[in-house]
């Protein structure tokens, strides 16, 4: 529960990182709700499954906020927040200049990456499909 003691450190530095996220080089949008963030989103049947979503210009601009700013450190501490989830639970893909993903589209990209593997559809930091190779719904 985000209110649970264990969760405090995690949400005492949402501000700050969706802050830092929305400064960063190649950012174009996040998923959030009334209060700021997207805890409060809730995507799957499990209410303790957090869903965030955000589009980017490319995969560099994400991949340099995710792995080369300050969001590192909470990606490192993630262990003592978050159970180690078996399959994939993020999914990446391309969407039109202009698109606002839903949270349903999410889940779709989401199944076809778990289903499927990487693909046009739905690929990873460690295989991505370049936009030149993916042909944009």
């Amino acid at each position: 529960d985000m209110e649970s003691e264990t969760m405090q450190a995690f949400v005492a530095q949402l501000d700050a990182i969706n802050q830092l996220a929305e400064a960063s080089p190649g950012f174009v949008w996040r998923l959030q709700d009334e209060s700021g963030d997207a805890t409060s989103i809730q995507a799957f049947d499990d209410p303790l499954l957090l869903v965030n979503m955000s589009v980017w210009e490319d995969i560099s601009s994400l991949k340099n906020f995710v792995y080369k700013s300050a969001h590192v450190e909470v990606f490192i501490q993630r262990a003592a927040w978050f159970h180690k989830m078996v399959e994939a639970h993020q999914a990446l893909w391309w969407v039109p200049q202009g698109h606002i993903p839903t949270v349903a589209e999410g889940k779709a990209r989401l199944t076809a990456l778990r289903e499927n593997g990487p693909g046009p559809q739905a690929f990873t930091f460690a295989r991505p499909f370049e936009m030149a190779a993916v042909e944009v719904e």
